[in-house]
């Protein structure tokens, strides 16, 4: 692997719940850790997956996941005027949430194949490169 990823919301939660996908992302994560490509995580997504976690269980739950992530080797990254406006044009053109948007522009803006199981992202394939993970399901356990 050295092409670089964005994960999406869907992703990160594929790995903490173990849903079917998750070898991919341990793959890509164990990639990172060997330097052998950069994980970006968007502000959105750290936000979403915060807001989600608490409403899902609660405020704990929710800084838990934070220290999680905090221990992955992952770049988040910040919003900024530039980053708003491809948000921005994004959304303009596609039915999609805010948060989706700043995700797209994430991985267009750092040239990242978007990792992601969200069928909202299918129009992704026509910007950059995609790595659809499986839509539902848990990981057998070995």
């Amino acid at each position: 692997m050295d092409k670089n990823y964005v994960l999406d919301t869907s992703a990160i939660f594929t790995y903490t719940k173990e849903e079917k996908g998750v070898d991919t992302v341990e793959d890509i994560l164990r990639a990172a850790k060997k330097n052998k490509c950069i994980i970006y995580l968007s502000f959105a997504t750290l936000m979403e997956l915060y807001y989600v976690t608490w409403r899902a269980r609660n405020e704990e739950s929710a800084k838990e996941l934070i220290v999680l992530i905090d221990s992955l080797p992952i770049q988040k990254v910040q919003s900024n005027e530039h980053l708003t406006l491809v948000a921005g044009r994004i959304k303009a053109n596609h039915r999609l949430s805010i948060v989706d948007a700043f995700i797209v522009a994430t991985a267009l803006e750092k040239k990242a194949i978007l990792v992601h199981k969200d069928p909202e992202l299918k129009f992704m394939n026509q910007y950059g490169e995609v790595l659809e993970l499986p839509y539902k399901g848990l990981r057998l356990k070995k």
